[in-house]
This record gives C-alpha cells, structure tokens and sequence, in this order.
C-alpha cells in the first residue's frame, strides 16, 4: 500500500512538473521570464517588448508557438519578445496583477517617460508572425531625426561634441531597425536619416550607394564610411568605435553580504529548516497522491483559453464571442459627386488621397486598403500631425467612371489609389499591387516628402469653386479584420 502510494505521489509530482514546463527553448529565440525577471527585463528596458503570458496545456497556446517563434527571430535586435507560464505555481500571481483572464493573452510593453513605467496595452491583431511583427515594429520609439538639404548644416552644427551616423537611404519611411539603434546609442551618437533625392548632402559625403551609414567623430568632418553588410549587429559594431552601446537595462542587484551569525544557532537552524523542508515535501507528494486517488476532487479556478478566431482546436468547442467594443479606425466613403468634389477635386482643393473602391467594397483588397489608410491617418491624428485627407470612392459616385476613363485607371474591378491636388491641378497614382499598410505608408510618406514624378490633372474632374454644392455627410465605413497569412518581413529593412 504504501509502495503504491508513494508511486501515485511520484507519478503526480511528474505531471504537475510536466504541467509547468516552459514551451520555448533557448534555441526558440523566445525570452521566457517569471514574474520576477519582468522588471528588470521588460518594465526598465529601454526596447519595445511583446509579452505572452501562456499556459503549457492551452491549445490555441500551442497554435500560436510557431508564428511567435517565427517573430521572434524577425524581431531579433529591434525588440523583445517574450513568454510567461502563468501555470507556475510563482507566476500566477504575477499573471493576475497583469489582468490575464485567458490564454494565450498577449501585450506590448513599450517605454513611458518614467523609466520603469512603460506603456502596457493589449495586442488584439492578428495571431500570425507578420501581424505581431508589424505591430511591435510600429511601437518602436523614433529619435532618428530627418535631414534634407536645407537643414544637415544645422544639424550637423548642433551638439558639437557628440558622434553622428547618418543612414543615407532610398527610401522615405525610418526603419524599425534603425530606430532601434539610435536607442541603442541614446545619448552617445546622435543619429539621422537622409534621403537618396537629397543631392547637396549625397555629394558632400560621395554615396553612390544606398543604404549607406557613415560616422562622424566628434569635432570631426571627415566621414568614416561602413563598408560592412547594413544589418544590425554589424552597425552596432560600427558605431561601437565611438562608445559602447547602452545596457539594455538595468543590471541585477547585487546581494549585500549578510552578516556572521552564531555557527551553532545557524547549524540549529539549517536543520530545523532541513526537517521543515522534508515534512513540507512529503506532505506536497502525500496532497498529489490524494488528488490522484480521490473520487471528487474540487478542481482549482485558473484562467481559460482565450476564445480565437484565427486559431482552430480541435478538442475545443467553437467558442462564443463577445462583440468587441474597440472602435477601430475609418476614413470618409462617399457616393455623391458634389460631396467629393467640394472636399477634393475642386479650384481651391489641396492633396486629397482617393481610395477608388470596385463595385464588391466587401473584397479583401478593398479592406486591406481602406484599412491601411484608416491606420495610417489615425497614427498621424494621434501624433498631432496634420495630414490632407484620405477619401474612399464607391464605385456608385458618378465622378468614379470619370476618374477611371480620364486617368487611364484600368479596371474597375480592383483597386485604385491616386493623390490629387485641385488647385495644382496635378494626380499621382499608386503603382503597387499589395496594399498592405507598409507599402501604402511609404507611399504617402514620399507625397508628404513631394517626392516623385507629378502627372497633369485633366481639367474635366476640376469643378470651379463657386459650383461646388453642399456636400453631403460622409459615411463612415467600418474596418474589417483582414487575415493576412505568410512569413514574416524580412528583418533588414533598411
């Protein structure tokens, strides 16, 4: 009897060891951390991180490990990316005070303006490793400063005393990864972007290459050029002639040494503890070989597995779904001719962006695009930034043929993407074929630069001011989810 008992408690104690195990490895590229380690490792870094907080028995936890694993590798030198196991007994308290209710729950944890008191909010994107890698990216902090012709002077004169890299580059967007090393030099190097169209500060430099990095020593004008690969270690490394980089945080304190005690009272003392620690065990494995016996066992309340959507289990049942009360963002779709004409295309009109939507508004890549413009203008509203306004077009707007006709737009069974300007009477058009919010984002970013080749806007689509009727209210349409599978983006992005 009591050799089957002590065999139940063994077998018990290995389940629940088995229970709590981590399911990243070292090798994963996944940073597993207790409720201890966040502190220090996430709340005091001076990176963005995502935070999983999981348990081992989840299925739709399982689903996801992939796609994460996939992340993390992509996210490798821009940002943190982490797992807790709230089914450890030390972490479920942590994982309570985090307000996970169900699994797997994911966060981003980004720096505030007190260290040590980030920004926690909750990621409800898409559970796929472009969707998560897309989003972290996006939090990324930015304090690459944007130099043209007019000010690299200025900003070359100011801070006299600190090192400066300037990424000469052909595209308009800052990279996550460049973002991601200016933290790295916080305080140290001073750094800044500069576009391939800027000819002046091109020449003085002599780039015939983009992406190219340069350094500038301290009280120096002579250009140190990187001739390495444009990735982030090997810049690191570059700019590691200057300073170090900084910590990433703060470094674990150091045990104060504690002071001698009587050896007898500690020796008294161990084996007290000894005895406490056997009894505190056996009692553990005599509680598990209850558990494991016992007929009616009242089972423990712990956090459920978050109901998914994108993930399928098949062991279990369709979950039911709340509605959501996040209000996801919207631009403007108008079907009345005077309303598009009074906002865009009129003598007095500025830069208009005119989503040109197909007959099937419901199709995907009419969401994807609508919902990356939505995004877009509602990071810059969120920012304070003043951005020209972002329109769809229903295919019902009488003005939608005139634009297809007079712009050579093709065909009206797809998407179309142009940017107008009334009053300079001038189009430019989309030319890509995804419309996923990268590839749009860098588009409005070169409109916003001015940069690229302007085409005449017929005088047919101009209206005059004075005949501009009353526009009508535009309707607000609602962004739907859109499921975008595939692998990751590549991790240089510069």
């Amino acid at each position: 009897m009591v050799r089957t008992t002590a065999l139940l408690a063994a077998t018990a104690a290995l389940a629940l060891n088995a229970h709590a195990e981590s399911m990243y490895t070292k090798k994963s590229g996944v940073l597993s951390i207790n409720g201890m380690d966040y502190d220090r490792l996430i709340a005091k870094s001076n990176y963005t991180s995502i935070v999983e907080f999981y348990a081992p028995w989840c299925g739709h936890c399982k689903n996801l490990k992939p796609a994460y694993e996939t992340a993390a590798k992509s996210l490798a030198g821009i940002a943190k990316v982490a797992a807790v196991n709230c089914d450890e007994e030390m972490n479920k308290p942590f994982c309570g005070q985090m307000g996970v209710q169900g699994f797997p729950t994911l966060k981003i944890v980004r720096p505030g303006k007190k260290p040590g008191k980030p920004t926690v909010e909750d990621y409800q994107g898409e559970r796929s490793a472009k969707g998560i890698v897309n989003a972290v990216k996006d939090k990324v902090p930015n304090s690459v400063k944007r130099v043209n012709d007019k000010n690299l002077d200025e900003w070359l004169q100011a801070n006299k005393d600190s090192a400066k890299a300037i990424l000469f580059s052909d595209k308009g967007i800052v990279s996550a990864t460049l973002r991601a090393l200016a933290i790295d030099f916080a305080g140290l190097v001073s750094v800044a972007q500069i576009k391939k169209s800027e000819k002046a500060a091109v020449d003085k430099y002599g780039i015939t290459e983009f992406p190219s990095l340069i350094l500038l020593q301290p009280g120096s004008e002579a250009a140190i050029k990187f001739d390495g690969k444009v990735e982030k270690d090997a810049m690191v490394k570059f700019l590691s002639q200057v300073a170090p980089p900084n910590p990433d945080c703060p470094p674990p304190k150091e045990k104060k040494p504690k002071a001698k005690k009587d050896t007898k009272k500690d020796a008294k003392s161990s084996s007290k503890f000894s005895k406490a620690s056997e009894s505190h065990k056996s009692a553990d494995a005599s509680s598990a070989a209850a558990s494991a016996t016992d007929e009616t066992v009242e089972e423990p309340v712990v956090p459920t597995e978050s109901p998914d959507a994108n993930i399928k289990d098949e062991d279990t049942p369709e979950p039911i779904e709340l509605p959501k009360e996040e209000i996801k963002p919207t631009i403007p779709v108008l079907s009345d001719a005077a309303a598009l004409q009074a906002l865009c295309l009129n003598e007095d009109s500025k830069t208009c962006i005119l989503a040109i939507l197909p007959k099937d508004e419901s199709s995907e890549a009419a969401q994807t695009a609508v919902a990356s413009l939505a995004t877009i203008h509602k990071k810059h509203d969120i920012r304070g930034s003043r951005l020209f306004p972002f329109v769809g077009v229903t295919a019902s707007n009488p003005v939608a043929a005139s634009l297809h006709s007079s712009l050579g737009l093709g065909s009206d069974d797809q998407v179309h993407l142009i940017a107008t300007h009334g009053k300079r009477a001038w189009y430019k058009k989309y030319s890509g074929s995804a419309f996923g919010l990268e590839q749009v984002e860098e588009w409005v970013d070169a409109l916003r630069m001015g940069e690229g080749k302007k085409q005449k806007l017929p005088e047919s689509l101009i209206v005059a001011g004075e005949k501009v009727a009353a526009a009508e209210e535009p309707v607000q349409i609602k962004i739907e989810d859109i499921t975008e599978e595939g692998a990751a983006p590549e991790h240089n992005e510069l």
